[in-house]
């Protein structure tokens, strides 16, 4: 990737190493040098710009060829710095959680709008869980856009929970986040807990689409948090019929999925006979990406 006897400056070596990424079809090649070199000199990616002329030792330009030869293996940068962004928040991430993406921002943003218009059965410290919270990223995003809600976050992975503990901590909000291990709403009945917003992102993905996955999700991101079953609906489907044991009447369940499973899932929540407003929701790519639905217990708003 690099000569040795050369003196590398900034510029010359994030040159050079997305010229080098691209060739071998590393998605976003100039971004990755960047994050990665940004990562290993402790800087943002603004002060690189700042300081293209800066030459770097033989120290530097070793460790960067060692991130470099993770990310051709396929790593996923942001497991490589240890760190993603959402809902402009900081988290940490590694092989026991998904990295959280953008498109998941959307369940964050209707459960926010829900709450600011007063769609919800307590306005005052409303009750949230997470389910299937990963890194905690919508637990956390939530804890701190509403700063009197009581939040819990369920996982089926301890190693899971135990980055969305350390995530919680980071942005003061663990004091209002309870964390729950076990499979879906088991640990959730066992309290008999009940909830104005149940936000979850699930495994989606059908099971024979996996192995067509990009190999940074299908060699290093948690199986166990992305296999759907068959169709990618065995998660969705229990959501849905299960979700109301543990709803106040009125309260809400905003699910994200695949575009093509929406309609199934809308007609699975209108067979269930609990529930009195549903609806899907497009994310910014104008796919179709969220279902959200109300208990039963209040009148109507939105349309069938």
């Amino acid at each position: 990737m690099t000569d040795a006897h050369k003196a590398w400056t900034i510029r010359d070596l994030l040159n050079v190493t997305s010229s080098y990424l691209k060739q071998k079809d590393i998605e976003a090649p100039r971004l990755s040098a960047e994050v990665l070199l940004a990562h290993l000199l402790g800087v943002s990616r603004v002060q690189l710009y700042l300081r293209f002329d800066q030459p770097l030792n033989e120290q530097e330009l070793s460790a960067y060829r060692a991130l470099i030869r993770r990310r051709l293996n396929r790593e996923p940068t942001q497991y490589i710095t240890g760190s993603q962004e959402f809902w402009s928040l900081d988290f940490e991430v590694g092989p026991a959680v998904l990295v959280p993406r953008p498109e998941s921002e959307l369940l964050v943003e209707k459960a926010l709008l829900l709450h600011r218009e007063g769609s919800v059965p307590r306005i005052n410290q409303p009750r949230i869980l997470d389910l299937c919270t990963g890194c905690g990223a919508l637990a956390v995003a939530l804890a701190t856009e509403i700063p009197d809600a009581l939040v819990w976050a369920s996982d089926i992975s301890e190693e899971a929970l135990a980055v969305a503990r350390r995530n919680a901590v980071r942005h003061h909000v663990a004091s209002r986040t309870e964390f729950l291990t076990g499979d879906l709403f088991g640990p959730v009945l066992q309290r008999k807990l009940s909830f104005d917003f149940i936000v979850s992102n699930p495994p989606y993905i059908r099971a024979d689409a996996f192995d067509g996955l990009a190999p940074e999700v299908r060699m290093y991101e948690p199986r166990q948090a992305l296999d759907g079953g068959k169709q990618g609906m065995f998660y969705i489907e229990r959501i849905i019929r299960e979700a109301p044991e543990c709803l106040r009447a009125g309260g809400w369940v905003l699910v994200e999925m695949d575009s093509d499973q929406t309609v199934r899932a809308l007609e699975l929540i209108e067979k269930t006979g609990r529930y009195e407003e549903w609806k899907r929701m497009k994310d910014y790519s104008r796919r179709y990406r969220m279902v959200m639905t109300r208990k039963k217990g209040r009148e109507s708003e939105l349309k069938h």
